[in-house]
């Protein structure tokens, strides 16, 4: 393969990586509104702080875990972007140049060196990628996790509120 078309086959790649972006994100924001509904359908529903006792250990270990899902959900919203320190591509790197340097870089750019960036690009999308589905990934199994300690805590919630309302 000549150096054009392994440059065609880098870009088709570098494509094709940052074409999955959008999915990992689109799963970041349904994990958090799931996880968002949750804590809002246990608060609305919670007693007054003063009658909580032992029962509210499950809605304290249901508040846990969610947080270890939010933690995943930012470790996905904001992976590392270290890398590409030399790159005439990575969008960090364009921006510490100034206008005119990144565009006296570029007209210099020999398609070797332009290749080595765009391979260079693919991996470290790849890195970040990888990086993003492992957290969403995390924070899906942490939310799956944490409906086993809201169930009873939503029922015990309710029926404290029920056994108030019924008292009345």
């Amino acid at each position: 393969m000549n150096e054009k078309e392994q440059i065609e086959v880098a870009r088709d790649n570098l494509s094709r990586i940052l074409g999955f972006f959008p999915r990992v994100d689109t799963l970041l924001s349904v994990i958090l509104a799931v996880n968002l509904g949750l804590i809002a359908v246990l608060a609305s529903n919670a007693p007054a702080v003063k009658s909580l006792d032992g029962n509210a250990f499950f809605a304290l270990v249901f508040l846990l875990v969610s947080a270890c899902s939010f933690h995943h959900l930012y470790k996905c919203a904001f992976p590392r972007l270290d890398g590409g320190h030399t790159s005439l591509i990575y969008f960090r790197e364009i921006a510490r140049k100034t206008e005119i340097k990144y565009k006296e870089e570029f007209r210099e750019i020999t398609e070797e060196r332009y290749l080595d960036d765009l391979i260079e690009q693919v991996w470290r999308n790849s890195k970040i990628l990888t990086e993003k589905f492992d957290h969403i990934r995390l924070a899906f199994v942490f939310m799956l996790i944490s409906l086993i300690p809201w169930l009873p805590a939503l029922m015990i919630f309710i029926s404290k509120n029920t056994d108030k309302f019924l008292a009345k």
